[in-house]
């Protein structure tokens, strides 16, 4: 049975009741920003990776969103330039994590839990955010925004990720998407969701619409944003904080307005994976 996010999703994708700080990373020796909610003990916190050719500020009114929601936010400002190193920046992911779980964040009054910490990422930096959850007892669940292409491969890597996963594709064909999202979730080892949201796409999760409408790479996808949003709060208020109310963000089949799930058949379809004739599937190439 599917579940409805309706209810949730609408409140979720709005900002939520936490008065949020914003600072630097600067600070422990690596270029970044952290959003933490005003206070709170013991709260959730993530690490979230950017796309290729982007920095922090790209994401503002997204990180404030997840803080707001009561989710410290810890986001790297490094692997920016035109060749990154996907290895390099899973590394300063693992970095950041250390850093939010191991200091009081804020004016002194906020503490990540141990047991709480989670990575999100968008386009490249959901790569590599599956590429820093590997072997790392920290990570207690994954969300990929449009995940890309990342040497070494996100998609093998997947496979050895038994913690829970929200994957995000695009709700149409695009020839500007970086990856396969559907060949991801579908290679997930453990739990894993994968949404895809209408008319939306890689190059319009991001803060800059209006420089991408300029140059002609299209319309400013708001409506979108904000649903992505919604569906990554909500998961990480189940998976990490334990808010069973929100269950139904982490569950294969679930519906909401202009999102649907893809389990079984017809995420094996999407992922681009062929059935054979006993209805296994088939080994996906790298």
């Amino acid at each position: 049975m599917s579940e409805n996010l309706k209810k949730h999703l609408s409140k979720l994708s709005k900002r939520g009741p936490h008065h949020v700080l914003v600072g630097d990373l600067d600070y422990a020796g690596l270029p970044g920003k952290v959003y933490v909610p005003a206070e709170g003990n013991g709260v959730p916190g993530i690490v979230f990776g950017h796309d290729w050719m982007k920095n922090v500020g790209k994401y503002h009114a997204t990180l404030r969103h997840f803080a707001s929601w009561g989710i410290a936010v810890a986001a790297p400002n490094t692997e920016t330039g035109f060749s990154p190193d996907h290895r390099g920046f899973a590394a300063d992911l693992e970095s950041c994590l250390q850093i939010i779980a191991g200091v009081k964040l804020g004016t002194g009054s906020v503490t990540v839990g141990p047991g709480k910490l989670g990575l999100v990422g968008h386009g490249m930096g959901a790569g590599c955010a599956v590429l820093a959850a590997v072997d790392n007892p920290k990570v207690k669940a994954v969300a990929a925004l449009y995940p890309a292409v990342t040497a070494p491969s996100a998609v093998a890597a997947a496979r050895s990720l038994d913690i829970p996963g929200l994957v995000i594709g695009s709700g149409h064909d695009s020839l500007i998407d970086a990856g396969n999202p559907a060949k991801l979730a579908y290679s997930w080892r453990g739990d894993v969701a994968y949404r895809e949201i209408a008319k939306a796409n890689q190059l319009g999760f991001s803060e800059d619409s209006l420089l991408n409408l300029a140059i002609g790479n299209g319309k400013p996808q708001w409506s979108a944003q904000e649903t992505a949003r919604g569906l990554i709060t909500g998961f990480l208020l189940h998976q990490l904080d334990q808010q069973n109310k929100y269950s139904g963000f982490s569950a294969a089949l679930a519906e909401a307005k202009k999102v649907r799930s893809y389990v079984g058949e017809e995420l094996a379809e999407k992922a681009g994976v062929e059935l054979s004739s006993s209805t296994a599937l088939s080994e996906i190439q790298n």
